[in-house]
């Protein structure tokens, strides 16, 4: 198979389907209190075809995509680390007992920066997700201040 990463990049797991050089590397799965990232063996590049399945809801509803990590331009990078990242493995539980089968994880900013812990939390994770938890919430909140 071709890997499609011309250029090595660190990668954000929870960026929006937008950028040109998003990757689609899960679907959304589970049900509505519990969604599950069923993820795919080899990561695919967003085209409007697969923006258009999506319909009549938006991308992000039904799959999780990376892209280059934004770093400074991110509401969520902190300078040196990925806020978000160190949210979701404080305040959120294991939803898994092995690391998923991820095929963004050798350049994945989460894997990185948390490691397994953060994997062991991903696939809950969705990011156009309109019936968040209290604490989903919570950790998807910027924080401030940094």
């Amino acid at each position: 198979m071709q890997d499609i990463f011309v250029n090595k990049t660190t990668l954000c797991p929870s960026a929006r389907p937008e950028p040109a050089d998003s990757v689609i590397f899960g679907v959304i799965g589970g049900t509505g209190a519990e969604p599950r990232v069923a993820y795919l063996k080899q990561p695919q590049p967003v085209t409007e075809e697969l923006i258009a399945k999506a319909n009549p809801v938006t991308p992000a509803e039904i799959f999780r995509t990376a892209a280059s990590c934004a770093e400074s331009g991110c509401q969520h990078f902190d300078g040196k680390d990925c806020r978000l990242a160190m949210r979701i493995v404080e305040k959120l539980p294991a939803v898994v007992e092995e690391l998923p089968p991820c095929s963004i994880r050798r350049d994945c900013r989460w894997w990185k920066q948390e490691g397994k812990a953060a994997c062991m939390r991903c696939p809950q994770v969705i990011t156009d997700n309109y019936n968040p938890s209290e604490i989903m919430r919570n950790v998807a909140t910027p924080t401030t201040g940094f």
